[in-house]
Protein backbone atom coordinates (compact mmCIF):
# COMPACT_ATOMS: atom_id res chain seq x y z
CA UNK A 1 0.00 0.00 0.00
CA UNK A 2 1.88 3.26 -0.61
CA UNK A 3 2.19 5.24 2.03
CA UNK A 4 0.25 7.96 2.81
CA UNK A 5 0.38 8.49 6.58
CA UNK A 6 1.67 11.71 6.68
CA UNK A 7 -1.59 12.92 4.67
CA UNK A 8 -3.66 11.04 6.68
CA UNK A 9 -2.58 12.26 10.22
CA UNK A 10 -2.57 15.30 8.65
CA UNK A 11 -6.17 15.43 7.84
CA UNK A 12 -6.90 13.97 11.41
CA UNK A 13 -5.63 16.96 13.44
CA UNK A 14 -6.31 19.78 10.60
CA UNK A 15 -10.12 18.60 9.74
CA UNK A 16 -10.90 15.88 12.34
CA UNK A 17 -9.69 16.32 15.38
CA UNK A 18 -11.44 18.82 17.65
CA UNK A 19 -8.89 21.07 19.34
CA UNK A 20 -8.72 21.79 22.75
CA UNK A 21 -10.46 25.31 22.37
CA UNK A 22 -13.41 24.08 21.37
CA UNK A 23 -13.47 21.62 23.76
CA UNK A 24 -13.05 23.99 26.46
CA UNK A 25 -15.80 26.15 24.95
CA UNK A 26 -18.33 23.30 24.59
CA UNK A 27 -17.21 22.27 27.96
CA UNK A 28 -17.87 25.57 29.46
CA UNK A 29 -21.47 25.22 28.46
CA UNK A 30 -21.76 22.24 30.47
CA UNK A 31 -20.46 23.42 33.50
CA UNK A 32 -23.02 26.51 32.95
CA UNK A 33 -25.42 24.30 32.45
CA UNK A 34 -25.27 22.56 35.81
CA UNK A 35 -25.10 25.79 37.40
CA UNK A 36 -28.40 26.62 35.97
CA UNK A 37 -29.87 23.07 36.56
CA UNK A 38 -28.70 23.35 40.60
CA UNK A 39 -30.50 26.66 40.68
CA UNK A 40 -33.50 25.47 38.71
CA UNK A 41 -34.27 22.70 40.68
CA UNK A 42 -33.61 24.68 44.31
CA UNK A 43 -36.55 26.97 42.80
CA UNK A 44 -38.59 24.40 41.78
CA UNK A 45 -37.81 23.30 45.93
CA UNK A 46 -36.83 20.12 43.94
CA UNK A 47 -34.15 17.76 45.13
CA UNK A 48 -30.66 18.18 44.03
CA UNK A 49 -28.22 16.19 41.76
CA UNK A 50 -24.79 14.73 43.85
CA UNK A 51 -23.12 14.79 41.21
CA UNK A 52 -22.73 16.07 37.14
CA UNK A 53 -20.16 13.83 34.57
CA UNK A 54 -19.51 14.21 31.18
CA UNK A 55 -19.30 11.65 29.15
CA UNK A 56 -19.48 9.82 26.08
CA UNK A 57 -17.27 11.14 23.31
CA UNK A 58 -16.02 14.11 25.01
CA UNK A 59 -15.09 12.39 28.00
CA UNK A 60 -13.40 9.31 25.56
CA UNK A 61 -11.89 12.37 23.80
CA UNK A 62 -13.43 10.68 20.32
CA UNK A 63 -15.14 13.99 19.84
CA UNK A 64 -14.66 15.46 16.24
CA UNK A 65 -14.95 18.68 14.06
CA UNK A 66 -18.60 18.93 12.43
CA UNK A 67 -18.61 21.47 9.35
CA UNK A 68 -22.34 22.39 10.06
CA UNK A 69 -21.19 23.69 13.70
CA UNK A 70 -23.36 20.46 15.11
CA UNK A 71 -21.61 19.65 18.22
CA UNK A 72 -22.76 18.50 21.16
CA UNK A 73 -21.53 17.01 24.61
CA UNK A 74 -23.45 14.50 27.23
CA UNK A 75 -23.38 15.86 30.47
CA UNK A 76 -25.19 13.44 32.95
CA UNK A 77 -26.97 14.39 36.13
CA UNK A 78 -27.22 12.14 38.80
CA UNK A 79 -29.68 11.78 41.31
CA UNK A 80 -30.00 9.32 45.22
CA UNK A 81 -32.91 6.98 43.63
CA UNK A 82 -34.17 7.64 47.56
CA UNK A 83 -34.68 11.30 46.61
CA UNK A 84 -36.40 11.07 43.34
CA UNK A 85 -40.06 10.28 45.21
CA UNK A 86 -43.03 11.11 42.57
CA UNK A 87 -46.09 12.67 43.13
CA UNK A 88 -48.10 9.92 45.52
CA UNK A 89 -44.97 8.95 47.42
CA UNK A 90 -43.68 6.28 45.18
CA UNK A 91 -40.42 6.19 42.85
CA UNK A 92 -40.29 8.89 40.40
CA UNK A 93 -40.87 7.98 37.15
CA UNK A 94 -38.49 8.42 34.27
CA UNK A 95 -40.28 10.86 32.33
CA UNK A 96 -41.19 12.70 35.61
CA UNK A 97 -37.67 12.91 36.18
CA UNK A 98 -36.30 13.97 32.61
CA UNK A 99 -39.56 16.52 33.16
CA UNK A 100 -38.17 17.87 36.36
CA UNK A 101 -34.92 18.53 35.06
CA UNK A 102 -36.14 20.04 31.70
CA UNK A 103 -38.28 22.47 33.78
CA UNK A 104 -35.08 23.23 35.65
CA UNK A 105 -33.29 24.44 32.53
CA UNK A 106 -35.69 26.64 31.52
CA UNK A 107 -33.72 30.36 30.68
CA UNK A 108 -35.55 33.18 29.39
CA UNK A 109 -31.90 33.48 27.60
CA UNK A 110 -32.55 30.71 25.03
CA UNK A 111 -33.45 31.33 21.79
CA UNK A 112 -34.72 27.44 21.50
CA UNK A 113 -35.68 26.06 24.88
CA UNK A 114 -34.74 23.03 26.56
CA UNK A 115 -36.37 20.21 25.55
CA UNK A 116 -37.44 16.01 27.00
CA UNK A 117 -35.68 13.69 24.70
CA UNK A 118 -36.18 9.77 24.89
CA UNK A 119 -32.91 9.68 26.92
CA UNK A 120 -31.62 12.91 27.63
CA UNK A 121 -32.95 16.97 28.21
CA UNK A 122 -31.23 18.70 25.14
CA UNK A 123 -29.74 22.42 25.86
CA UNK A 124 -29.56 24.41 22.43
CA UNK A 125 -27.09 26.98 21.80
CA UNK A 126 -27.30 29.57 18.72
CA UNK A 127 -24.18 28.35 17.54
CA UNK A 128 -25.19 24.83 16.91
CA UNK A 129 -23.93 23.96 20.07
CA UNK A 130 -25.76 21.52 22.36
CA UNK A 131 -25.81 19.86 25.59
CA UNK A 132 -27.37 16.79 25.92
CA UNK A 133 -28.48 15.74 29.88
CA UNK A 134 -28.94 12.60 30.90
CA UNK A 135 -30.91 11.95 34.06
CA UNK A 136 -29.70 8.50 36.29
CA UNK A 137 -31.01 7.23 39.52
CA UNK A 138 -27.74 5.48 41.98
CA UNK A 139 -29.04 2.73 43.62
CA UNK A 140 -27.54 1.48 46.64
CA UNK A 141 -28.15 -1.93 47.54
CA UNK A 142 -26.59 -3.68 51.03
CA UNK A 143 -25.65 -7.05 51.06
CA UNK A 144 -27.19 -8.28 54.76
CA UNK A 145 -24.62 -10.98 55.45
CA UNK A 146 -21.96 -8.54 54.55
CA UNK A 147 -22.99 -5.38 55.09
CA UNK A 148 -21.60 -5.13 51.36
CA UNK A 149 -22.63 -1.93 49.41
CA UNK A 150 -23.08 -2.34 45.55
CA UNK A 151 -24.16 0.57 43.19
CA UNK A 152 -25.98 0.46 40.52
CA UNK A 153 -27.15 3.18 37.81
CA UNK A 154 -30.03 3.78 36.42
CA UNK A 155 -30.80 6.20 32.84
CA UNK A 156 -34.50 7.94 33.06
CA UNK A 157 -35.05 6.49 29.30
CA UNK A 158 -38.87 5.25 27.82
CA UNK A 159 -38.53 3.63 31.65
CA UNK A 160 -35.46 3.51 34.02
CA UNK A 161 -33.11 1.23 32.67
CA UNK A 162 -29.43 -0.34 33.91
CA UNK A 163 -26.85 2.15 32.36
CA UNK A 164 -23.57 3.03 33.28
CA UNK A 165 -21.72 5.87 30.94
CA UNK A 166 -18.69 5.95 33.47
CA UNK A 167 -17.83 2.40 32.86
CA UNK A 168 -18.02 2.98 29.45
CA UNK A 169 -15.48 5.90 29.52
CA UNK A 170 -12.85 3.55 31.63
CA UNK A 171 -13.75 0.63 28.93
CA UNK A 172 -12.57 2.99 26.12
CA UNK A 173 -9.73 4.28 28.05
CA UNK A 174 -8.34 1.28 28.92
CA UNK A 175 -8.87 -0.31 24.91
CA UNK A 176 -6.79 2.27 24.28
CA UNK A 177 -4.06 1.88 26.64
CA UNK A 178 -4.10 -2.31 25.67
CA UNK A 179 -4.59 -1.97 22.09
CA UNK A 180 -1.66 1.52 21.65
CA UNK A 181 0.87 0.58 24.73
CA UNK A 182 2.68 3.87 25.84
CA UNK A 183 1.83 5.80 23.35
CA UNK A 184 -1.77 5.99 24.77
CA UNK A 185 -0.54 7.24 28.15
CA UNK A 186 -1.40 10.90 27.80
CA UNK A 187 -5.08 10.16 26.64
CA UNK A 188 -5.77 11.02 23.41
CA UNK A 189 -2.10 10.30 21.62
CA UNK A 190 -2.93 6.36 20.58
CA UNK A 191 -3.22 5.35 17.05
CA UNK A 192 -6.72 3.33 18.72
CA UNK A 193 -8.70 6.60 19.07
CA UNK A 194 -7.19 8.80 16.00
CA UNK A 195 -8.66 6.05 14.25
CA UNK A 196 -12.02 5.68 15.97
CA UNK A 197 -12.31 9.51 14.90
CA UNK A 198 -11.36 9.09 11.29
CA UNK A 199 -14.13 6.32 11.28
CA UNK A 200 -16.30 8.64 12.62
CA UNK A 201 -15.47 11.20 10.26
CA UNK A 202 -16.05 9.18 7.20
CA UNK A 203 -19.34 7.76 8.94
CA UNK A 204 -20.71 11.72 9.00
CA UNK A 205 -18.93 12.90 5.66
CA UNK A 206 -22.15 13.18 3.64
CA UNK A 207 -24.70 15.02 5.02
CA UNK A 208 -27.63 12.43 3.66
CA UNK A 209 -26.07 9.79 5.36
CA UNK A 210 -27.30 11.46 8.95
CA UNK A 211 -29.69 9.17 11.06
CA UNK A 212 -29.49 6.39 8.76
CA UNK A 213 -25.48 5.80 9.66
CA UNK A 214 -24.23 3.55 12.59
CA UNK A 215 -23.91 5.71 16.13
CA UNK A 216 -20.87 7.04 17.13
CA UNK A 217 -21.15 4.46 19.84
CA UNK A 218 -21.81 1.84 17.73
CA UNK A 219 -18.57 2.65 15.46
CA UNK A 220 -16.07 2.90 18.86
CA UNK A 221 -17.01 -0.97 19.87
CA UNK A 222 -16.63 -2.26 16.09
CA UNK A 223 -13.45 -0.40 15.96
CA UNK A 224 -12.17 -1.99 19.44
CA UNK A 225 -13.46 -4.88 18.46
CA UNK A 226 -11.44 -5.08 15.18
CA UNK A 227 -8.39 -3.13 15.55
CA UNK A 228 -4.68 -4.11 15.27
CA UNK A 229 -1.93 -1.01 15.54
CA UNK A 230 0.17 -0.42 12.70
CA UNK A 231 2.84 1.75 13.65
CA UNK A 232 3.74 4.61 11.66
CA UNK A 233 1.03 3.88 9.12
CA UNK A 234 -2.64 5.75 10.20
CA UNK A 235 -3.13 4.81 7.28
CA UNK A 236 -2.67 1.13 7.06
CA UNK A 237 -4.44 0.76 10.59
CA UNK A 238 -7.36 2.94 9.35
CA UNK A 239 -7.97 0.73 6.00
CA UNK A 240 -7.53 -2.65 7.70
CA UNK A 241 -10.10 -2.08 10.38
CA UNK A 242 -13.23 -0.63 8.01
CA UNK A 243 -12.16 -3.25 6.09
CA UNK A 244 -12.48 -5.93 9.07
CA UNK A 245 -15.56 -3.77 9.88
CA UNK A 246 -17.23 -4.55 6.67
CA UNK A 247 -16.54 -8.56 6.49
CA UNK A 248 -17.39 -8.68 9.77
CA UNK A 249 -21.16 -6.68 9.27
CA UNK A 250 -21.68 -9.27 6.34
CA UNK A 251 -22.06 -12.10 8.80
CA UNK A 252 -23.10 -10.25 12.71
CA UNK A 253 -24.54 -7.23 12.29
CA UNK A 254 -25.08 -7.51 16.00
CA UNK A 255 -23.06 -4.73 18.24
CA UNK A 256 -22.84 -6.02 22.04
CA UNK A 257 -22.42 -3.36 25.05
CA UNK A 258 -18.69 -3.27 26.09
CA UNK A 259 -20.11 -3.36 29.60
CA UNK A 260 -23.66 -4.09 30.40
CA UNK A 261 -25.14 -7.21 29.11
CA UNK A 262 -27.34 -6.25 26.34
CA UNK A 263 -26.42 -4.96 22.48
CA UNK A 264 -25.81 -1.17 21.07
CA UNK A 265 -27.48 -2.65 17.94
CA UNK A 266 -29.38 -5.53 17.03
CA UNK A 267 -29.03 -8.13 14.16
CA UNK A 268 -30.67 -6.53 11.08
CA UNK A 269 -30.16 -3.14 12.34
CA UNK A 270 -30.56 -0.75 9.48
CA UNK A 271 -28.06 1.72 10.41
CA UNK A 272 -25.23 -1.06 10.36
CA UNK A 273 -26.35 -2.32 7.12
CA UNK A 274 -25.92 1.11 5.92
CA UNK A 275 -22.80 1.70 7.13
CA UNK A 276 -21.54 -2.17 5.77
CA UNK A 277 -22.92 -0.60 2.37
CA UNK A 278 -21.21 2.76 2.47
CA UNK A 279 -17.67 0.65 3.23
CA UNK A 280 -18.35 -1.74 0.22
CA UNK A 281 -18.96 1.23 -1.97
CA UNK A 282 -16.08 3.75 -0.67
CA UNK A 283 -13.26 1.39 0.33
CA UNK A 284 -12.92 0.78 -3.09
CA UNK A 285 -12.10 4.35 -3.81
CA UNK A 286 -8.68 3.38 -1.96
CA UNK A 287 -7.91 0.24 -4.62
CA UNK A 288 -5.63 2.13 -6.28
CA UNK A 289 -3.30 2.45 -3.07
CA UNK A 290 -2.03 -1.05 -3.90
CA UNK A 291 -0.92 0.15 -7.40
CA UNK A 292 2.55 -0.28 -7.30
CA UNK A 293 2.71 2.82 -9.85
CA UNK A 294 0.24 4.94 -7.73
CA UNK A 295 0.87 8.40 -7.84
CA UNK A 296 0.66 10.79 -5.40
CA UNK A 297 -1.77 12.30 -7.19
CA UNK A 298 -4.01 9.63 -7.44
CA UNK A 299 -3.30 8.40 -3.98
CA UNK A 300 -4.82 11.92 -2.63
CA UNK A 301 -8.04 11.69 -4.81
CA UNK A 302 -8.59 8.25 -3.46
CA UNK A 303 -8.79 9.65 0.02
CA UNK A 304 -10.62 12.95 -0.95
CA UNK A 305 -13.18 10.46 -2.88
CA UNK A 306 -13.60 8.31 0.15
CA UNK A 307 -13.92 11.19 2.78
CA UNK A 308 -15.37 13.69 0.52
CA UNK A 309 -13.17 16.14 0.85
CA UNK A 310 -10.73 18.35 -0.91
CA UNK A 311 -7.60 17.99 1.22
CA UNK A 312 -5.70 15.71 0.24
CA UNK A 313 -5.25 17.23 -2.97
CA UNK A 314 -4.26 20.16 -1.89
CA UNK A 315 -1.12 18.52 0.05
CA UNK A 316 1.99 18.77 -1.93
CA UNK A 317 3.80 15.30 -3.51
CA UNK A 318 6.68 14.67 -0.85
CA UNK A 319 8.85 13.39 -3.43
CA UNK A 320 8.32 17.09 -4.83
CA UNK A 321 9.47 18.30 -1.97
CA UNK A 322 12.77 16.05 -2.38
CA UNK A 323 13.93 17.00 -5.34
CA UNK A 324 13.54 20.88 -4.12
CA UNK A 325 15.46 20.43 -1.55
CA UNK A 326 18.12 18.81 -3.53
CA UNK A 327 18.23 21.35 -5.94
CA UNK A 328 18.63 23.81 -3.23
CA UNK A 329 20.99 22.01 -1.11
CA UNK A 330 24.88 22.62 -1.93
CA UNK A 331 27.02 25.92 -2.20
CA UNK A 332 25.34 29.03 -3.11
CA UNK A 333 25.49 30.40 -5.97
CA UNK A 334 25.31 34.12 -7.04
CA UNK A 335 22.62 35.17 -9.73
CA UNK A 336 22.22 38.63 -11.82
CA UNK A 337 20.76 41.11 -9.78
CA UNK A 338 22.51 39.95 -6.45
CA UNK A 339 20.42 37.46 -4.98
CA UNK A 340 21.44 34.47 -3.79
CA UNK A 341 20.33 30.79 -3.53
CA UNK A 342 21.33 28.27 -1.21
Amino acid sequence: MRDTNDQVRGFHKERVRMNDDGRADILSKAKANRKRLRKGLERDDKPAPFGSQTQGSYAMRTMIQDGDGDFDIDDGCYFEKGDLIGARGGDMSALDARNMVCQALQDDLFKDKPEVRKNCVRVYYSAGYHVDVPVYRRIRTTDPWTGTVTLTYELASATWKASDALSVTKWFKQRNKDLCGDASANGDRGQFVRVVRLVKAFARSRSHWRGKIASGFALSRLVSDHFVEREGRDDEALRDVLRAIRDRLGWNSAVDHPTLNERIVEAGDSKTAFLRKKLIDKLAHLDVLDDPDCTHEEGMKAWDDFFYSDYFSMQPDPEDEKDLDRKTSGPAVIKSGGHGYA
